[in-house]
């Protein structure tokens, strides 16, 4: 079998990946001389912690399972099973986590509610003030801007896939073939078109004005080596209020009686670190839904994150050295954990995993695999 794969996020590269490991010809097509979207402008976290239950949970595990076996064949993909840790200041965010355990996937998830002298003891870096952590063992960690590039070596050397890029596919021309801005027509026995966040064009004639996906856009930055080790992944309880696991009275209680801070309430923020294996902090992030995007970062979230990330590490951040906007494609049903739609005769669109593309990618395209029978 041969496969035409549009676009070389991690969505579109995992879909060439599970094409290439079944033994099937793969030809990767990217706009871009390499894919510099939302796969890259991530924190590169494995987040199963908050997932809703059901098939976003299951779908998170398995992702998280096969990206542990990538991650032995692939060094370069800087796969580390850090875990996460959300210290915890107040009762009424203590008793969301504990409703957190109480969930009957608690396990599954690697829960586990911890003082502030056992979460110190995982996280030597965190001496700010609070007093209780969740810990979430399942969470992961891999290099967003070194991972794509990882993947496309191992793939190369196995003699079965092409990467073309600097070409943009512009048309459908036939049973699974596609024509690009050279004029080339790629034909195989099925196209999937993995475009990520780029909605517009092609994707609107093939999928129709009504597509069932929206765009986010969100703020990061990163820091200068922090100096130390930050061994796992750390979130802020402002993340309660974002996660579909959280969800209940607990959770009604805090957004009810301990409001956000304003400007975390109006850029819809949560706190998400973690560090790079260069030393540097990841750190984010903010959601904005209405268009026309602004076309500026604004100041006053970075702000905001540096004072909480200073509280709970308890020293002075170090410098930031890169801010950042990145644009990413979710499903107008935030309940749905991927848009998967026939759009032409053997031609297929993936799209809106949402914040979750980094973490789910490798189960949606072994999905899509098994759907269309490679």
């Amino acid at each position: 079998m041969r496969v035409i794969v549009v676009g070389a996020g991690v969505v579109g590269t995992m879909h060439a990946w599970h094409a290439v490991s079944r033994g099937h010809e793969v030809v990767q097509i990217e706009r871009e001389s390499e894919a510099r979207g939302a796969s890259l402008r991530n924190f590169g976290q494995i987040w199963v912690s908050g997932r809703a239950g059901g098939e976003e949970l299951e779908t998170a595990l398995r992702a998280r399972e096969l990206w542990e076996g990538i991650g032995r064949r692939v060094p370069g993909l800087g796969f580390r099973p850090c875990g996460s840790l959300t210290p915890l200041r107040t009762g009424a965010e203590a008793a969301v986590a504990e409703a957190a355990l109480a969930r009957p996937d608690a396990a599954a998830r690697g829960y586990k509610l911890l003082t502030a002298e056992e979460a110190r003891a995982l996280n030597p870096a965190l001496r700010g003030t609070f007093t209780a952590a969740l810990w979430c063992e399942r969470d992961a960690a891999v290099e967003p801007r070194t991972a794509q590039l990882a993947l496309k070596a191992e793939l190369l050397a196995s003699g079965r896939y092409t990467f073309l890029g600097g070409r943009e596919v512009r048309d459908v021309v036939g049973t699974a073939s596609v024509r690009d801005d050279y004029g080339d027509v790629h034909t195989g026995d099925a196209v999937i078109l993995a475009t990520g966040a780029w909605l517009g064009g092609l994707v609107r004639e093939l999928a129709g004005p009504e597509l069932p996906v929206r765009r986010v856009r969100l703020q990061m930055m990163q820091t200068d080596p922090l100096g130390e080790p930050l061994t796992t992944s750390v979130a802020d309880a402002d993340s309660f209020r974002y996660y579909p696991a959280y969800r209940g009275e607990a959770l009604d209680a805090l957004n009810a009686h301990q409001p956000q801070d304003p400007v975390a309430a109006e850029h819809r923020m949560q706190l998400l670190m973690v560090q790079r294996s260069d030393g540097g902090l990841t750190i984010g992030d903010t959601h904005e839904y209405e268009h026309p995007f602004a076309f500026d970062t604004v100041e006053e979230p970075y702000e905001h994150l540096t004072r909480v990330v200073e509280a709970f590490l308890g020293r002075p951040l170090p410098r930031i050295r890169h801010r950042w906007a990145g644009v990413y494609a979710q499903c107008t049903d935030t309940s749905r954990v991927v848009h998967r739609q026939q759009v032409g005769d053997g031609v297929w669109l993936i799209t809106g995993p949402g914040g979750r593309g980094m973490t789910c990618s490798p189960a949606i395209a072994e999905t899509t695999a098994d759907q269309l029978g490679w």
